[in-house]
């Protein structure tokens, strides 16, 4: 599965209502990203999140948990 749309350079994209983020180098977690920022409308509400540098030691000093 290709990376999102406008989020291909990123690895790590977060959602901030939830405060988890998805590996989009994983293929399921890329499609449950890709749903709930459609059904939930995440980026019209400005809740979507992404990283630099796009490490997992970035995202946790965000305050992010990583989707299991």
């Amino acid at each position: 599965m290709a990376r999102l749309k406008r989020l291909e350079s990123h690895r790590y994209v977060g959602s901030r209502d939830d405060m988890r983020v998805y590996d989009t180098d994983n293929s399921a977690q890329a499609a449950t990203l890709a749903q709930r920022i459609e059904s939930d409308d995440l980026v019209a509400e400005n809740l979507v999140q992404t990283f630099a540098p796009d490490e997992l030691s970035e995202v946790r000093n965000r305050g992010f948990k990583p989707v299991r």
